[in-house]
């Protein structure tokens, strides 16, 4: 209940499934999900996918292509997982600002 998971390294993964948990992946190709009712799923870094059950939320991040230093943030978009336009236990990414099942 209300617990949180990380994954910041190389194709980490970090699951929530408590209530009201949140889970986020920041690392490059790093996964996060959310199982738990009215949870969160964050998939913040290069690469990186996110899926939720019914109800929850995931968060997805866009980055550009490393410019020396880090991969610049080009967008970030919030979806709820409803079973119609975001189905349940899918992966999703977000590619050119738009939400793609990965």
């Amino acid at each position: 209940y209300q617990g949180a998971a990380s994954a910041t390294g190389y194709q980490g993964a970090a699951s929530a499934t408590g209530d009201q948990g949140a889970a986020s992946a920041t690392g490059y190709q790093g996964a996060a999900s959310a199982t738990g009712k009215d949870s969160i799923a964050l998939a913040a870094g290069y690469g990186c996918k996110a899926k939720g059950a019914i109800g929850c939320w995931i968060v997805l991040a866009e980055r550009r292509e490393w410019d020396g230093d880090t991969y610049p943030i080009k967008e970030v978009k919030a979806f709820e997982v409803d079973g119609e336009k975001v189905k349940a236990d899918t992966w999703y990414m977000l590619v050119n600002g738009q939400l793609k099942e990965a």
